[in-house]
């Protein structure tokens, strides 16, 4: 019944943007630390930025200054503003959610969307 789902995903030129969305569904979302993270073709996932519950943001060095994570509470929704992007940015980016309490954890994955960076 958990569901993320993303969206905004595309083509783009080197330096442009995009506006990446996630909606979650069928988690009480004001207490989850939420996350981006993206995956190239045969490399491992990789952290981009999370945003605690708290609103506490941390991002990855490679995108520190250009990825800005945000979310809405209201509308169950976080999203990823991605300006002056680089080919490297090129990846499959997937959403994700995370709760931990004492013994158990709750995580989830949305489906990812394509990011695709190139002249």
């Amino acid at each position: 019944q958990v569901q993320l789902v993303e969206s905004g995903g595309g083509l783009v030129q080197p330096g442009g943007s995009l506006r990446l969305s996630c909606a979650a569904s069928g988690i009480i979302f004001s207490i989850y630390d939420m996350g981006w993270y993206r995956q190239a073709p045969g490399k491992e996932r990789e952290l981009v930025a999370t945003i605690t519950s708290g609103g506490t943001a941390n991002s990855a060095d490679s995108v520190k200054g250009r990825f800005t994570i945000s979310r809405d509470n209201a509308n169950n929704t976080v999203s990823l503003q991605m300006n002056s992007l680089k080919p490297e940015d090129t990846a499959v980016y997937y959403c994700n959610a995370n709760r931990r309490v004492v013994h158990l954890q709750y995580n989830y994955w949305g489906q990812g969307t394509q990011v695709t960076v190139s002249s």
